[in-house]
This record gives C-alpha cells, structure tokens and sequence, in this order.
C-alpha cells in the first residue's frame, strides 16, 4: 500500500497485521479519488473505520487540511499511527480508538464538521444506512460534504438518506463504492 497522488505521493504505508482489517487496495483508492475530487482546496475529512488510515491520508496528501481517524481497533489505531508519522502528519490529525456511533456522537459535542468522510465499517455488519443518518443528525456535515462508503458488491445501499443523495455507485469485484452528496452537486 502507498499514497498513489500529491504532495506524499510514493510514501509506503504499514499494513494492520493479521485479518482484522480489509484495506482498500491501491486500484479502489486511485478510483475513488478519481471520482470525488481527485485534489482538494483545503477541509476536513474523518476517515471512520480507518484500519491503516490510507483513506484519510490520501485525501490529506491531496490538499485536505486535517484528518480525524477513528478505529476501535486497537492494532488498527497503532498503525495508522505509525502511517500518520511516516507521513509527517501529526500536526494535521487526530486519532481516537473509539466505536465509529459513539465517535460520531462525540464529534458533534465538539462541533467538528466534516466536508469528506470515508465509512469503510465491516461489510457483514451492513452498518452504512443508520451511520449516514447519524451524520446528518448530528451535523456532522457541512452543506456541501461527500461521503464516500465503501461495501460488499452484494449489499443494496439505498439511494437517499436524509439528506444525502447517492449519486454514484462504482463494483470492483466483491468491493463496491456508493458516493453520497450533501447538497448541490457541483
């Protein structure tokens, strides 16, 4: 696994050891970036279910200006740690070992608002539908924010919840990727 694109392009990073994690392979990485951005102006993205955190990390190597990563892994979070460092990261992130509702929950009593989130949650927990409407209860989102979820080939995700609109799904063998907008459309 590497950064594929901006300023840390070719930076090698660390895998979780073992089988408790999924990370997104490079060719869904490069694929997803293509079709969200593939390069910020600035904002904040909270990569959930971070396992190495390649997701956020990728997004702040292209031009996000922080990153909050949450696992409740306890392996996972050492890792994305270690990739955060790696990377030169620390002062643009924060890391939290904490279950993905209750992070959320805390995020909102911070005020933390979010203009990229990546939802990676196992897929057999088919999690991804309540996730996307507590994001948006407790407002997480900012008006134009994007969420990018990440699940199995076999699972429907629904086409709106609340106010968030899929407009994009994208199968990659057993891996599909459902892109949710907040807002208008640019």
């Amino acid at each position: 696994m590497r950064v594929i694109s901006g300023e840390l392009k070719g930076r090698k990073l660390a895998a979780v050891p073992g089988t408790s994690t999924r990370p997104t392979t490079d060719k869904v990485k490069e694929s997803m970036f293509n079709i969200i951005g593939p390069y910020f102006d600035s904002g904040t993205v909270l990569d959930l279910f971070s396992g190495t955190g390649g997701l956020g990390i990728e997004a702040l190597s292209r031009g996000m200006s922080k990153g909050v990563f949450v696992d409740k892994d306890f392996k996972a979070l050492q890792v994305v740690k270690k990739n955060i460092e790696t990377c030169r990261l620390q002062a643009r992130t924060e890391v939290y070992r904490n279950d993905a509702r209750k992070a959320i929950i805390q995020l909102s009593e911070r005020g933390e608002t979010f203009d990229l989130v990546f939802l990676d949650p196992p897929y057999h927990l088919n999690l991804i539908p309540a996730l996307l409407t507590e994001l948006e209860q407790h407002g997480l989102l900012t008006e134009s924010a994007r969420v990018v979820a990440e699940h199995g080939s076999e699972t429907e995700l629904p086409e709106a919840v609340s106010r968030l609109t899929r407009w994009k799904l994208s199968a990659y063998g057993d891996t599909s990727v459902s892109f949710y907008w907040k807002g208008t459309l640019k």
